[in-house]
Order: C-alpha cells, then sequence, then structure tokens
C-alpha cells in the first residue's frame, strides 16, 4: 500500500513561488527511489532488509515418542497446523513384520512408530509442546484416538538438519548390513553348489567302480572325543602307580646308580683334571 508524504522544501534565498518543483515533494514509500527517497523515510525503525531477514521467526522442532495406529500424515499436519504453520513433518515406518503380527492394527492403514514436526515459530513449538503433552489426542468420545495420549518434547537447539543427517547415516547403515547380508548368502550358496558338484563326481565315480567290479569304501571321521574330568584322574593314578612299582624294582635301581657313578666320573675328568693326574 502506498503512503504519501508530504515535507516541507527547503527555502532558499531566490524567489519560489507556491507552484515551483522546490516547494512540495510528494513521495511514495515503494515507489520512491534515490536519495530523495530515502532522506523524506528517515531512518528505517526496522533496521532494513538485513535486519527483517535476522528478525524472521526462528523454526522449532517437536519430538513425537508416540504414534497411535491409522494416524498418518495428512490428519496429523492436520492437527498441528491448527495451533500454528507448520513446516515439515517426518513420521518413521513401523516395521512390516512388527506391523502384519499384530492383529488390532491391520486395515488401519500405515502405522508409525514416532515423528518429529517443524513449527515455523520455534515459540509455537513450545506452546504446544507444553500445552498438548499428556493429553488425549482425539477430544471426541466417539474419536479413534480418544484414548490415546500425545507423547511429545520439544528438542532445544534441534535443526531439521540434524534429523536429515541421521536418516542418512541410518540408510548408509542399513545398506551396508544389507550388502553384508547378501555377500554372506552368495558365498553360502556357492558352498552349497561346490557341494553338490562333488556329490555328483563321487556319484559317477562309485558308479565306475561298480561297473569295473571294484569295492567302493565311504570314507569315515573319526573325531576323539575330549576326556572328561574322571578320565583324566584315573589316567594320573595309573601314572603314579607304574612309576612306583618302577621305584622298587632293584635291578632299576642299581642301574641308575650305576649311570650316576659313571656321570660323576666323566664330570671329575672334565672340570678338575689335575686332580685325575695326581
Amino acid at each position: 500500500m502506498a503512503t504519501n508524504v508530504e515535507l516541507p522544501a527547503a527555502r532558499s534565498p531566490g524567489r519560489q513561488g507556491p507552484g515551483s518543483p522546490g516547494s512540495e515533494l510528494e513521495l511514495s514509500g515503494p515507489e520512491g527511489s534515490g536519495a530523495g527517497a530515502a532522506e523524506a523515510q528517515g531512518p528505517d525503525p526496522a533496521g532494513g532488509p538485513e535486519a527483517q531477514i535476522q528478525r524472521r521467526p526462528v523454526p522449532g522442532v517437536i519430538y513425537l515418542g508416540y504414534m497411535p495406529p491409522g494416524l498418518e500424515l495428512c490428519l496429523l499436519r492436520k492437527m498441528m497446523a491448527s495451533f500454528g504453520e507448520v513446516g515439515r513433518i517426518f513420521l518413521q515406518p513401523a516395521d512390516d513384520k512388527r506391523a502384519r503380527r499384530q492383529k488390532k492394527t491391520r486395515g488401519l492403514g500405515k502405522n508409525f512408530t514416532e515423528g518429529w514436526v517443524e513449527y515455523q515459530n520455534k515459540a509455537v513449538a513450545k506452546r504446544v509442546a507444553r500445552s498438548l503433552h499428556n493429553t488425549p489426542i482425539g477430544t471426541k468420545k466417539r474419536s479413534r484416538f480418544h484414548d490415546d495420549l500425545w507423547n511429545m518434547k520439544y528438542l532445544h537447539r534441534f535443526k531439521w538438519i540434524h534429523l536429515s543427517e541421521r536418516l542418512a547415516y541410518e540408510k548408509l547403515v542399513k545398506r551396508q548390513r544389507m550388502r553384508v547380508e547378501v555377500s554372506q548368502a552368495k558365498r553360502e550358496t556357492n558352498f552349497f553348489l561346490q557341494n553338490v558338484e562333488k556329490s555328483r563326481g563321487l556319484d559317477k565315480l562309485q558308479e565306475l567302480k561298480r561297473r569295473k567290479g571294484e569295492e567302493w569304501q565311504d570314507k569315515s571321521w573319526h573325531f576323539r572325543q575330549r576326556a572328561t574330568e574322571e578320565e583324566i584322574q584315573a589316567g594320573k593314578a595309573t601314572a603314579r602307580g607304574r612309576a612306583a612299582g618302577k621305584a622298587d624294582d632293584p635291578q632299576r635301581t642299581a642301574d641308575f646308580q650305576r649311570k650316576s657313578q659313571t656321570n660323576t666320573a666323566l664330570l671329575a675328568k672334565i672340570f678338575n683334571p689335575a686332580a685325575q693326574r695326581d
């Protein structure tokens, strides 16, 4: 809307009548331009376009910790838009296997586990989170969500870019996990096919030997089971008994004494040759 501003013209020593160009200045807000417009408008109370950009409302994000079955995106946006201007909304889909196991949620549409709602003004987001937390979702008695409660919280200093980065990271991790599972399935399939080929080769070899009249012997694998504690103790007792029986043998004792004397004489010859010469 154009606003007309009239300012008195500056008086000069020369003769100027009421109809002269300098006697009256008519400016329009948006239409006025140049230095004259700037002087006519004076200092902008809002601080100019840069100040207006800086003073724009800061968005705020609300976290929804519980999403009842059947509450979809369009309905949630309609509910949240009644309190203020809503920006972006993201709802985390529920697992398909888990949804199929729940009989109560069948036929209610797509189910979600949690969600994030962005308001264009964080003051509105704070007020909505503070007033709607732990209140019934459905206001009417016959509403499907009358027995469900809002579980929401305002996320301080949380921006939508944080959620985007988190979702991208989870998507990358899921893709990497799927790649690992696919490679594992391929290795198992290749191992199974190799065993099938070996089995076919063994069958052909067995059939060939049968035609030649040779005997076919199947390979058997024998694995030794680990000894139990009783078997270990019994083996130690047997070893101790054998050692005690050998110690009681006189012939064995005489042999040990003879060997010890021989070793003593040999050591004396090596380490004390002077005593041997004397």
